[in-house]
């Protein structure tokens, strides 16, 4: 049973399934793994250490949340999946910038109008409703 009754629209499963498949490598990969263990990155700032270990469960349950509204279909999912990926592109350009890692601005702002471009599509298919993937 999804979340409104309906049946959940085909784009809401590959999300979902995207969800479990980021948590089954981010949950590893920040227990076992040194070099990212200690790094998390929070609107494009690098936490490190102890912060970053501390950190690290929200973003497991930004998507153990994700995966759970996309199967049930929670009418607000494909807002707040949205405004997560716009909240990503954001960081990327902060993180360009601000992290001795980053390529500056030019590339950060490249990056965050491509991934932008997956929130516009979540918002789109979320205003198509259930319309199949073909119309």
């Amino acid at each position: 049973m999804t979340g409104s009754g309906a049946a959940r629209p085909w784009w809401m499963t590959p999300l979902a399934g995207l969800c479990i498949v980021t948590l089954l490598f981010t949950i590893p990969r920040d227990l076992f793994f040194a070099e990212t263990r200690d790094v998390e990155v929070w609107l494009g700032f690098e936490l490190r250490g102890t912060m970053a270990l501390v950190t690290a469960p929200l973003h497991w349950a930004i998507f153990a949340v994700g995966a759970w509204a996309f199967w049930t279909a929670r009418p607000w999912a494909a807002h707040a999946a949205a405004g997560y990926v716009f909240y990503v592109a954001l960081s990327h350009i902060v993180w360009s910038e601000v992290s001795p890692n980053g390529r500056g601005w030019t590339l950060g702002l490249l990056q965050a109008l491509t991934i932008s471009a997956i929130g516009v599509l979540i918002l789109r298919a979320h205003r198509r409703g259930t319309a199949s993937p073909s119309g």
